[in-house]
């Protein structure tokens, strides 16, 4: 990679880099530090990105959100987390979060918890019942949606 980009170079490469996939503004951010953009050409840079339509973090927050789920079955807390840590908005945040129905999000977390119930293979129920809550609370899903389920599973083997 070259050591120094002028404007125009660094706005084409940061465009394909927002047109390849969404982009939240902090990854942006990065991405032009690493090109050693000082801050008034990266605040320049955003200005066009924003205006261009190449930047927008509610479309970012939401599609991230749709994705995890759908493709990687993360629950709302670790969503919201991860969504946290990129410095997405409270309200944002939210707004993703209604992208994913009530009823999506009750079928994944029903078919995970299933699957993972069956692939413990732990006798002591004691441990299977500690390592399906941790695997299901490390995904990111409610604690009392968590032991719910693994009450139910449980007296579904008795």
């Amino acid at each position: 990679m070259k050591d120094v980009f002028s404007i125009k170079e660094a706005k084409q490469k940061i465009e394909f880099f927002c047109s390849y996939q969404e982009r939240c503004h902090q990854e942006v951010v990065d991405k032009l530090r690493s090109m050693k953009m000082d801050s008034d050409e990266i605040d320049q840079i955003m200005v066009h990105l924003i205006a261009e339509n190449f930047l927008n973090e509610e479309r970012f927050a939401c599609s991230f959100a749709r994705g995890k789920h759908r493709i990687k079955h993360w629950g709302k807390i670790r969503i919201t987390n991860e969504l946290k840590f990129k410095n997405i908005s409270q309200t944002l945040i939210n707004t993703a979060l209604n992208e994913i129905t009530p009823e999506e999000y009750l079928e994944t977390f029903h078919a995970l918890a299933e699957r993972n119930w069956q692939s413990i293979r732990e006798t002591n129920t004691l441990k299977k019942r500690k390592k399906f809550c941790d695997y299901m609370l490390r995904r990111g899903f409610e604690s009392n949606l968590v032991y719910d389920k693994v009450k139910e599973l449980e007296n579904s083997i008795q």
